[in-house]
């Protein structure tokens, strides 16, 4: 392993604080709730014994059944369901009121991503207007930051490494695997289908009527994975690639009790875990790499 990443990876002693009264992810949770309830349709229970589901087995599509084992989205329905999930999210969240901030984190996202290799999408980025510490993706290129973490970070490279991890959630198609694998087989047969290509409440039914997309978040894998490769994304746009092990060394040390990283325990594996398992990955491979951190370029939130 790197002498560097070494030095990142020594273990740390988390000191016990007291929790904030604000839950981000609880927060985040409700008002997604409350938003994608609010026009939910109204299910009628059945009235008699003839109104029920039959019991037994129920007939599987094949069509569905194909999709769900071997299928793929395409490039409209990957931006149609990211659309709708980042949608839900700046329905509850908005962005920070700063637009050199937002033209700073687009640039900078911007350049990462064109050398994710994903160049067919129109990549968004943004920064959401909350002290929670976290950042989100999703499908078709939006990725959002939230303004807590944002102040924790202390040069253009590690944001470059934090969004490089994001922009890897869309690229490996993280959430459109979880979609796929979820039991919604019948939506996502439909969504699949070209009649529900033109319906945003067919998406909607496909992503849920709740928070888990964002609110649940990863399995532990996927995580790592995008820790993998987002260095080496920012590490090809020239950036200093020890940029996001810095900021996970920066997130190992927080208080546990901090409540502006509750959602981020809930969706990601510890720091100090995605840290040590990303040395073991990397070893020496960027040794030679002699990226820029830029840190009198960076932008920072006044």
């Amino acid at each position: 392993m790197n002498t560097k990443l070494m030095l990142l990876a020594v273990p740390l002693f988390v000191f016990g604080g007291s929790a904030s009264a604000f839950d981000f992810g609880k927060l985040l949770e409700d008002r997604l709730n409350q938003k994608l309830n609010k026009n939910a349709p109204v299910q009628q229970a059945p009235t008699s014994a003839a109104a029920a589901p039959p019991q037994g087995k129920q007939k599987v599509d094949p069509v569905q059944l194909g999709f769900a084992l071997f299928g793929d989205y395409s490039l409209e329905e990957e931006n149609r369901i990211g659309r709708q999930i980042s949608g839900n999210l700046l329905g509850a969240v908005p962005l920070v009121r700063d637009d050199k901030l937002q033209r700073y984190v687009n640039l900078v996202g911007g350049w990462v991503a064109q050398n994710s290799g994903r160049k067919d999408l129109t990549w968004r980025f943004g920064v959401l207007d909350t002290e929670a510490i976290n950042a989100f993706a999703a499908p078709g290129g939006y990725i959002f930051v939230t303004k807590g973490l944002y102040r924790r970070l202390n040069s253009e490279a590690e944001l470059a490494g934090v969004l490089g991890h994001e922009i890897a959630h869309v690229t490996q198609k993280h959430h459109l695997k979880v979609l796929k694998q979820s039991s919604l087989i019948g939506a996502l047969g439909q969504v699949a289908s070209s009649k529900a290509r033109g319906s945003d409440q067919m998406v909607q039914n496909l992503i849920g009527n709740g928070a888990e997309i964002l609110a649940r978040g990863l399995d532990k894998n996927a995580e790592y994975e995008a820790d993998r490769v987002g260095v080496v994304y920012a590490a090809r746009a020239g950036y200093e690639p020890w940029g996001l092990p810095g900021v996970l060394q920066d997130l190992a040390g927080l208080p546990s009790g901090d409540a502006r990283t509750s959602l981020l325990y809930k969706t990601h594996p510890h720091p100090a875990d995605r840290l040590a398992v990303l040395g073991d990955a990397v070893g020496n491979r960027f040794d030679e790499v002699n990226g820029k951190t830029l840190t009198d370029r960076f932008y920072r939130i006044r």
